[in-house]
């Protein structure tokens, strides 16, 4: 949807007095502050947390798993006896050790193990196979493998793995039931529960520092081979010292993890929370909308981190009459569209939402601290933030420049591209971008002579816009706005403002190139929910109603199940690819046909009175 547009729209809704800029800044600089405790050159790495957390909260749960509660003092010990075995077969601080596993209790004991003798723990997408698995340990330079018996399928499928010592793990619940090769050493669990459970002795990572790598996340991009992300013990551990202090955790609270732990919102933000607040983290191996619920009120939950589809998907399940009845306090994440926000505190009752915007390697973010509805954050000054948004032209797709070729700061409502300051200082960890393994990824992500020359600016990829108040909104993907009939179209927005189309259960919306025409078409990938069919002409009315003429979607596609990724963000190259060729797709297709105010199913008479032709080559 176009800028102005949104503006307008923003405009004709209640105004809402914000706090004032003085008041927000306030809770900035205290997570500012946070963030500054743990110095670059510091001898302090995430083995001297969790053990003095170990040690102060010995007793108290720190893990709720299925029912099993473990301990602050017993996940140190189980971490020792991991640590102590792969001591034993070589491992040493400077060596990285990838972990393919699933959501159970010994993906922590494994990770927090190697963390103990200084070894960098490299996460695996456990759904990645073939040429995508064999980068990741590659461009890691993993000197050995920890596989959990319920990934074991895709290890073996990839023979080049047989490089690797892979340490295998058993899953009770999720036992392979094949014969297992050779090269996956099934020994090792067993040696590893008679080995000691004493720390390992603190000079085996003796030099150390604050500064370097802990952990490699790789990007969940949904084309390409994935980037390894590096994250060190001092960005790792200031992202839970930020948020303590921003959501006032305390040791009675208790957190909410649905997400896989290879992935950065719940292996950064919800665990180093955790662990530095003394709170607890309950846990599941993947997430279900039928026993959420279920699990906040079973285990008190305090705090829900989310993906914005998440809660798409619990509110699509029929209300009940205990919806308000449950223990959370507050939620952080990503993706909570303004309406689906509106909806989730008119059902589940009022709570503090924390919207936030930023990435896995981000050197900035933004975090709504005031409960703005639909914002990811607020700069009350821009002058106090490394964040900016360089002005953008969604027709070009390039950055737009001023007369001496320097890039340009938006102004309100001006689409732009989120970028960060680069700090380079010995002794300021706040601002650094730590970017990735490769040094060609982390050079692709850097933007030079920005506003001045010589300075180095990390690129997001990611649009936002704000308003006069400062706050600040996520727009699109750089690549995902696309033009049609001489408007800027967002995926996002036409997505958000569709969503609560009676029956629906996902919509993805895209551009598809159409021969003879400029830009792209919008078109619609849509799953209903089991027990609703989809009724094209009440979507045409509704769509039309919603969104202008040019918005409306052209093409919509009722697809079976979802195309997302494994942290629910929906696929869409491969379906701008397919187009609208009805050759490449087997699932119902339809054309928009405004003779008939409706979509009618896919013909070539359609087309023509629509004034489209039919699809010819790539869609890209």
């Amino acid at each position: 949807m176009s800028t102005q547009v949104t503006a307008l729209q923003e405009q004709q809704s209640v105004r809402i007095e914000p706090p004032l800029r003085e008041a927000t800044q306030a809770k900035l600089d205290k997570r500012a502050a946070a963030a500054s405790l743990i110095k670059p050159r510091d001898s302090y790495t995430l083995a001297d947390r969790i053990e003095c957390q170990a040690d102060t909260h010995a007793q108290r749960s720190m893990l709720i798993y299925a029912g099993q509660r473990f301990t602050y003092a017993e996940v140190d010990q189980a971490a020792n006896r991991c640590a102590n075995e792969m001591l034993r077969r070589g491992l040493q601080a400077g060596d990285v050790c990838a972990l393919a596993m699933e959501n159970r209790p010994e993906f922590f004991f494994y990770w927090f193990a190697l963390a103990k003798l200084g070894v960098t723990t490299a996460f695996i997408n456990y759904h990645l196979t073939g040429k995508a698995l064999l980068h990741a340990l590659h461009s890691t330079r993993a000197k050995a493998v920890i596989v959990g018996e319920e990934c074991l399928s895709v290890f073996i499928a990839s023979q080049e793995t047989c490089n690797y010592p892979c340490w295998l793990v058993p899953d009770a619940e999720k036992p392979y039931t094949g014969e297992v090769p050779a090269r996956f050493d099934c020994d090792f669990s067993a040696a590893v529960a008679n080995a000691s459970d004493a720390r390992p002795a603190a000079h085996l990572r003796a030099g150390l520092k604050a500064e370097d790598d802990m952990l490699y996340i790789f990007t969940s991009g949904t084309t390409g081979l994935p980037k390894a992300a590096r994250y060190s013990h001092m960005r790792w551990m200031s992202s839970g010292d930020v948020m303590r202090v921003t959501l006032d955790v305390t040791p009675e609270d208790v957190f909410y993890c649905c997400l896989p732990l290879y992935h950065g919102a719940a292996a950064t933000s919800i665990t180093s929370t955790a662990l530095v607040s003394g709170a607890a983290i309950v846990f599941r191996r993947k997430f279900s909308a039928s026993e959420f619920w279920a699990d906040i009120r079973r285990y008190h939950v305090s705090v829900f981190q989310y993906i914005g589809e998440i809660c798409r998907y619990l509110l699509n399940k029929p209300a009940q009459s205990d919806d308000r009845e449950h223990s959370l306090r507050c939620m952080l994440g990503a993706g909570l569209s303004r309406d689906v926000w509106q909806r989730w505190v008119q059902r589940f009752g009022e709570l503090d939402i924390y919207e936030g915007w930023g990435s896995t390697e981000a050197n900035t973010a933004t975090l709504n601290v005031d409960n703005r509805v639909g914002s990811c954050g607020r700069i009350p000054f821009w002058d106090k933030t490394n964040l900016r948004l360089l002005k953008f032209d969604t027709e070009t797709q390039t950055h737009v420049r001023d007369e001496q070729g320097r890039y340009v700061h938006c102004a309100p409502h001006e689409v732009g591209e989120a970028v960060g300051f680069i700090v380079d200082h010995p002794d300021i960890g706040a601002g650094r971008f730590e970017g990735y393994t490769s040094v060609e990824a982390t050079e692709k992500k850097t933007l030079r002579n920005v506003f001045s020359e010589g300075d180095a600016w990390w690129s997001s990829g990611d649009l936002l816009r704000y308003d006069e108040d400062g706050y600040c909104y996520f727009v699109d993907r750089i690549g995902d706005t696309f033009r049609w009939k001489s408007e800027n179209v967002s995926t996002l927005e036409i997505a958000d403002a569709l969503g609560d189309f009676p029956g629906l259960e996902l919509i993805n919306i895209y551009g598809v190139l159409v021969p003879g025409h400029e830009g792209r078409a919008g078109m619609a990938a849509i799953l209903m929910q089991p027990g609703h069919t989809f009724d094209p002409q009440a979507f045409y009315q509704f769509a039309s109603e919603r969104v202008p003429h040019y918005a409306v979607p052209v093409f919509v596609r009722v697809s079976p199940m979802a195309d997302m990724t494994t942290t629910f963000k929906l696929r869409k190259v491969d379906l701008q690819r397919q187009g609208y060729n009805p050759l490449l797709i087997s699932e119902p297709l339809y054309v928009r046909d405004d003779s008939s105010s409706g979509y009618q199913l896919y013909s070539d008479a359609v087309l023509a009175r629509n004034g489209l032709p039919p699809f010819i080559g790539d869609s890209l």
